[in-house]
């Protein structure tokens, strides 16, 4: 779908916001103190909120992005090395997270850093502009863009303490240079995230259907309040903030065919993820909060920002038989390859789950192309056209296939509107929040919900626990989630990696990434000490 808003402007403003990673440099004519001087010039800001924080995975930038890593695979370094996926392909950047080889100048370990301090400044500009602006157009403007701003800054943190720890808090502009900056304990950043989500969810509008497409409303503050709450170890307040979301009867899990495909093969589950069903105005009720990246569209998505397509598709063009089509996920390049354990485990998924249906998870290759004597014959799956990332187990929610785009076979990037927040994801946090208050009963009731909607079998409390709920995310949430933050936030992380990938030989001190080493070089003004083990 469109931009909400025209972003040239806005990106001016924010990508001359900071040198370093917090201080100021406002030398363009777009600064802040010309543009926050009226509702217009706020909408222009907070617009650019937006567009920096869907340039989450943004590989090499393109003409208007707000940021970029400069690099290849920033998505799929929070999935590699973890208990889902290995590699096959030879990026360089990549090989290093899968084999863990990583180090504090790997440029991904400075580029999340970079990208998490860029959103919280540029929030922190908003929140300061705000307090000292006095030409609104309506009395509630100034504490929407607020409850925005704050919603993003939280944002922007969630990333930095997954990934780091400890991390300075800062929480104002900071105009003048400095070489001091601290590390805050991670459970005093958690406490502030949740306050900017609580005032987020108490400002952002209720009704999803009255705000623009891709706008945040209460709703989404909410989903990311309960995944907060529950990093700082309150699993009451999560299991609060999940039920006010599906209590608020604005959303519900898909359960009929619907959108572009809904009269031709696939099923409910795979109609969520085809091109265009993204968003409520396409019929998609389960979906909270929607990042807008719609493919040729004004002010929509480039071929640089966001690879996440080429990620999960084999190399199969490679083979004799098959040529590039959109039909088979595109120019696939096998960046992850799914580990056998769950997706080639026979009782992994019950027999009637659609989650595993080909029409969700891709095993039966016939070679496409009609200049072949193979053509229309079956490739079997082998082990070693597994490991070689030639093919293999494919899961489409990353294909595209269904939009005609004038002979342009095989695009590069995946700017299909990417669904960051949905209702069967809220109600497995709902579930962890209760596992971790020692209520299975209710966590079997909340996971069954969704398993009901993927037709497979009920768990009874018994059957449940960390470890099943960690499997029902990969069943339902493969590829959506960035599985390093769960694996994560569940204290799982090495147990699961070295109990399911043999290539990630896991140590403590990959439970977190190293501090940049030029981070800890530039800060000559108080110490500001390594995470443990990458001293």
């Amino acid at each position: 779908m469109k931009k909400i808003f025209s972003i040239l402007a806005a990106s001016a403003v924010l990508l001359a916001s900071c040198s370093d990673f917090l201080d100021e440099d406002l030398k363009s004519s777009l600064s802040p103190t010309n543009t926050y001087t009226s509702t217009h010039g706020f909408e222009v800001g907070v617009t650019g909120l937006y567009e920096f924080a869907r340039s989450e995975w943004n590989t090499w930038g393109g003409d208007d992005n707000a940021f970029t890593h400069s690099a290849a695979t920033p998505y799929e370094v929070l999935q590699i090395g973890t208990d889902i996926a290995v590699t096959g392909h030879n990026d360089g950047t990549l090989q290093v997270f899968d084999n863990l080889s990583y180090t504090p100048l790997t440029g991904f370990i400075k580029s999340f850093w970079e990208f998490g301090y860029g959103l919280v400044s540029n929030a922190n500009q908003i929140l300061q502009y705000s307090e000292e602006n006095t030409n609104w157009d309506k009395p509630t403007d100034k504490i929407g863009f607020q409850a925005e701003a704050r919603f993003f800054r939280a944002y922007g943190y969630r990333y930095l303490v997954y990934l780091y720890g400890d991390v300075p808090y800062v929480d104002k502009v900071q105009e003048k240079f400095r070489i001091d900056f601290t590390r805050t304990p991670k459970a005093e950043v958690l406490k502030k995230m949740i306050e900017d989500l609580e005032f987020a969810s108490a400002h952002l509008p209720e009704d999803p259907d009255k705000v623009q497409v891709g706008r945040l409303t209460k709703w989404a503050a909410e989903h990311l309040l309960s995944e907060v709450y529950l990093m700082a170890g309150m699993p009451d307040k999560a299991e609060v903030a999940a039920n006010n979301v599906i209590n608020s009867h604005k959303f519900s899990l898909i359960e009929n065919r619907f959108g572009v495909r809904k009269d031709k093969e696939g099923d409910v589950f795979s109609d969520m993820f085809v091109e265009n069903n993204q968003n409520r105005t396409a019929g998609n009720t389960e979906s909270i909060w929607v990042m807008q990246l719609e493919y040729n569209t004004v002010g929509g998505g480039g071929e640089e920002d966001d690879w996440t397509k080429r990620a999960w598709v084999p190399k199969y063009w490679q083979l004799d038989g098959f040529q590039i089509a959109d039909t088979l996920g595109g120019r696939g390049l096998a960046q992850l390859i799914p580990l056998h354990w769950w997706i080639d485990g026979a009782a992994f998924y019950d027999a009637s789950d659609i989650r595993n249906s080909e029409y969700n998870i891709k095993r039966n290759w016939y070679c496409n192309n009609p200049k072949s004597d193979k053509y229309g014959k079956k490739t079997e799956l082998t082990e070693t056209l597994w490991k070689a990332g030639q093919l293999c187990p494919a899961i489409t929610k990353f294909f595209y296939g269904v939009i005609d785009r004038g002979g342009d076979e095989g695009y590069g990037g995946n700017t299909k509107d990417r669904v960051k927040f949905r209702l069967a994801e809220t109600y497995l946090l709902l579930a962890e929040a209760q596992i971790m208050q020692g209520d299975a009963e209710g966590a079997a009731e909340s996971i069954n919900v969704v398993r009901k909607r993927a037709h497979a079998n009920p768990v009874t409390a018994a059957e449940v626990s960390v470890d099943f709920l960690l499997d029902e995310r990969i069943r339902e949430l493969v590829g959506e989630e960035l599985r390093r933050f769960t694996l994560t936030r569940l204290g799982k992380l090495k147990e699961r990696t070295l109990k399911y990938n043999s290539r990630a030989a896991m140590e403590d001190k990959h439970l977190l990434w190293p501090i940049p080493q030029d981070v800890i070089n530039s800060n000559t003004g108080a110490e500001f000490p390594q995470n443990p083990g990458w001293e």
